[in-house]
């Protein structure tokens, strides 16, 4: 398997195995001490309630602050039997539950004031490599940030996802996350080996099951079932198996360029954002290696954005190709930069988004430029002069 084999576990890995093979670990009696007093220790701090001073961050850390959830208890899980117990006990009060991993969700599913439990994941972080499986295990509550780190760092190799680091690896793999590599690579999904979920059977009991997609698994259905279909919808994802990961690029080259709202009259407009979708189509198989997000704000914002990233030898010459199409018959853009760095730098850097955003999303796929009467309707809406509307954008990711 290349890259993925036992013989490229890091030295310290197989080391501390063969440690505890041989002998090192604490005796039967001495473990179950342990065991017994960090759990009498451990288990009232993962029961968060209102009085406790972590509660208002553990409610309030969701990425769109629309909705700030009020949840009778916050459940700070920090192993896969953690997540079972509460599910147990969600299920025996007949409290509606819901997860949270990263916080990135842009809508209330998990600050709906019907939920009454939240399981919060971000301290099930582990990444690590399962000889067992012959895969990496990356755990619910990690960032793609940490992910991104921990793997390349350790083996060389990555997840091709999303492209902001501080997103929870839960939710984000299982609706089917994309970012920079993907268009390379695939998504996350297309590497899942396996998953591990907390479920609840007929007789109301939670237990913890792991689906592969080894066609003789009986639980096939349940790791398809999280190849994009979304997280929450049939139980608790507590980790991941990754096959097959890719190495990233050894520096990728990552743009910035604006256009100024200023004279971008109506038909410019149309002109610039035909250009895109035209390029993409025609070209956008050539150049697996170019990942853009075309950010069109309102003109009380002032600028129309394009940013992104490119990778490879010619990396230059592809982007220098994709501004002048952009800017046929419109004209290049108002400002650009551009700066190379090394891949995980940049990967951890994302694309510098802000928080505090109060906002309402809807998004589709398109594998045709918009029509002209569409991008007049966009133009006529990120004009108009309406001082109750505070923002707004259409963005068009590649």
């Amino acid at each position: 398997m290349g890259v993925h084999s036992r013989g490229k576990v890091p030295r310290g890995a197989a080391a501390g195995a063969g440690a505890l093979a041989a002998g090192t670990a604490p005796t039967t009696a001495a473990a179950a001490v342990a065991t017994t007093t960090e759990a009498a220790v451990g288990a009232p701090k993962g029961h968060i309630g209102p009085a406790d001073p972590r509660y208002a961050f553990l409610a309030g850390r969701g990425y769109n602050e629309r909705f700030i959830g009020s949840p009778d208890h916050i459940r700070l899980v920090g192993s896969t039997d953690d997540v079972v117990r509460a599910l147990n006990d969600a299920v025996r009060a007949g409290k509606r539950v819901a997860v949270r991993s990263g916080g990135h969700c842009f809508e209330d599913f998990v600050d709906d004031p019907a939920v009454r439990m939240v399981i919060d994941m971000s301290a099930m972080t582990a990444v690590y490599y399962d000889p067992a499986r012959r895969a990496f295990a990356v755990e619910a509550g990690a960032t793609l940030g940490e992910a991104y780190r921990r793997l390349f760092l350790g083996w060389g190799v990555t997840v091709p996802a999303g492209w902001c680091p501080e997103v929870g690896v839960g939710g984000h793999v299982a609706a089917g996350g994309y970012g920079p590599l993907c268009r390379r690579h695939g998504l996350a999904v297309d590497h899942v080996f396996a998953v591990e979920v907390v479920v609840v059977d007929r007789g109301g009991n939670a237990r913890s099951v792991v689906a592969t997609r080894e066609p003789a698994d009986t639980n096939r259905d349940l790791w398809w079932a999280h190849t994009g279909g979304g997280g929450g919808s049939f139980g608790v994802v507590t980790r991941y198996w990754f096959r097959d990961l890719p190495e990233p690029p050894a520096d990728v080259l990552s743009f910035t360029l604006q256009w100024s709202w200023e004279g971008l009259h109506e038909p410019a407009f149309t002109r610039l954002v035909h250009n895109h979708g035209r390029w993409f189509e025609r070209h956008g198989d050539r150049y697996p290696d170019l990942y853009t997000e075309f950010l069109l704000f309102r003109r009380q914002q002032g600028t129309i954005m394009l940013i992104g990233q490119v990778s490879g030898a010619d990396a230059e010459r592809v982007l220098d190709e994709h501004v002048a199409a952009l800017g046929d018959g419109v004209g290049g853009p108002t400002s650009r930069t551009q700066e190379r760095r090394p891949w995980l730098a940049a990967a951890l850097k994302g694309s510098e988004e802000t928080f505090g955003w109060r906002m309402k999303v809807k998004s589709g796929s398109l594998r045709r430029p918009f029509p002209a009467r569409q991008i007049a309707a966009a133009s006529r809406l990120l004009t108009k002069d309406a001082p109750d509307i505070v923002s707004g954008a259409v963005s068009l990711n590649s």
